[in-house]
């Protein structure tokens, strides 16, 4: 049974998000500050983190950028904050999802299962995929760069993978959306452009001249193989 850690202090939404996921059989634990939170995540050692921004001892994006420092587990923020700049920040600092409140229960919960499937190791392929200087171990899931094992969040790796998957072919962005981040994504343009910002940031010499992400203007991006070599 999957443990999620709620980091929640509206106790109407506290109750509700109880009642979902024993409804739905997961099993999860509760904290409605910060502090505590972090204290829970390294005892309790959760599969997934739900955390809202506004917790009363400090801002939630503190708390995510905390654990993501240690830990690839899927995070999904759920606030009542709708601010585009808070969005990015946040997945900036390492969530993977986000929500806003008034939200669904039944939306929630499938991202929480996208996410949860995102995170199981269901690679069987032995093989590894070369692309310039990047390299891809589908068994150990690392991705490294001139040698040396890349340090990536779990939709980071989803995302270069998938292009390492599909190399000099131009993908549309619901394309993207869809096989990455799940059903349901193929509108979140955000989503898309923050990872691709962070990803050229860490494989790209010069993340303004990619050379690896290739961007489609109006379509989608391409991620190119073969450019070390063209004159």
């Amino acid at each position: 049974m999957k443990k999620i850690l709620i980091v929640e202090d509206d106790q109407a939404v506290k109750k509700l998000l109880e009642t979902a996921f024993r409804e739905y059989g997961f099993n999860f634990v509760l904290s409605e500050n910060k502090k505590n939170a972090m204290m829970m995540f390294l005892t309790h050692n959760p599969d997934l983190l739900i955390v809202d921004l506004g917790l009363p001892d400090g801002d939630g994006k503190d708390l995510i950028k905390e654990v993501r420092d240690i830990s690839k587990i899927p995070i999904i923020v759920v606030t009542a904050r709708h601010d585009e700049k808070e969005i990015v920040a946040s997945l900036d600092k390492g969530a993977d999802d986000y929500i806003t409140k008034p939200f669904s229960v039944n939306e929630l919960l499938a991202r929480v299962r996208a996410n949860l499937r995102r995170n199981i190791d269901g690679e069987k392929l032995k093989e590894t995929i070369t692309c310039g200087e990047l390299e891809l171990n589908l068994p150990s899931r690392n991705i490294s760069l001139k040698g040396e094992i890349l340090k990536l969040t779990p939709i980071e790796y989803e995302l270069l993978k998938y292009f390492l998957l599909n190399t000099n072919k131009t993908l549309t962005h619901k394309q993207i959306l869809k096989e990455v981040w799940g059903a349901g994504y193929q509108n979140e343009m955000q989503y898309l452009r923050t990872y691709v910002n962070t990803l050229r940031k860490k494989i790209e010499q010069n993340s303004t001249r990619p050379n690896y992400i290739k961007t489609e203007s109006g379509i989608g991006y391409r991620f190119c193989c073969g450019f070390l070599e063209e004159k």
